[in-house]
């Protein structure tokens, strides 16, 4: 038990503010299902984490900082502008082409490569030596500190004008992606 509740613990407080938050918040806003959203995280997460011992551990000894950085401002630049296309009378008529919850799945999946709660999963799995216990603890960090995004931005999105969230999201986007750009440019 003590795995579960340390990897909890830990996935819970680093998510906190972390990008995947960011990403659960801007995509309750623009698809505004904030369970199909949870479902995404959650298969999403599973996934990651229960591949993150031999994935992440692969992709550390092989792909170099600076080219993960690169990649990774890329995606925050692209979720920036994606962020900003205002939703059109068009969009709301017609369903997402891929929809909310593959949307989410994806996206998150993509999101948690090399993050720093996929690798704090790799760790604990080592200490702990179980993959199960660790990644359902992890697996729960991550649908608490994401749910609060989720459905705090479901609220909020009722409220709140749509443009001005758009904004706020696009620029957190933009500035994740302007420091993994720095960090790609900057070297180890």
């Amino acid at each position: 038990m003590e795995a579960v509740v340390s990897s909890f613990l830990l996935v819970a407080a680093s998510e906190m503010g972390d990008k995947t938050q960011l990403l659960a918040f801007s995509l309750v806003t623009r698809f505004r299902k904030p369970w199909t959203v949870m479902a995404g995280i959650l298969v999403a997460t599973l996934a990651n984490h229960a591949l993150a011992s031999s994935v992440g551990s692969w992709v550390s000894a092989h792909v170099p900082a600076r080219v993960m950085a690169g990649i990774l401002a890329v995606t925050f630049i692209g979720f920036g502008l994606w962020t900003l296309k205002p939703d059109t009378h068009e969009d709301a008529e017609k369903p997402p082409r891929f929809g909310a919850f593959l949307t989410t799945t994806v996206l998150f999946f993509l999101a948690e490569m090399g993050d720093k709660t996929q690798l704090a999963t790799v760790a604990l799995a080592a200490r702990y030596l179980s993959v199960l216990q660790v990644t359902v603890g992890t697996t729960l960090g991550m649908l608490f500190s994401d749910g609060l995004a989720v459905f705090l931005g479901d609220r909020l999105a009722g409220r709140v004008q749509t443009k001005a969230l758009r904004w706020v999201a696009a620029s957190l986007f933009f500035v994740f992606g302007a420091l993994s750009l720095w960090a790609a440019v900057r070297g180890p």
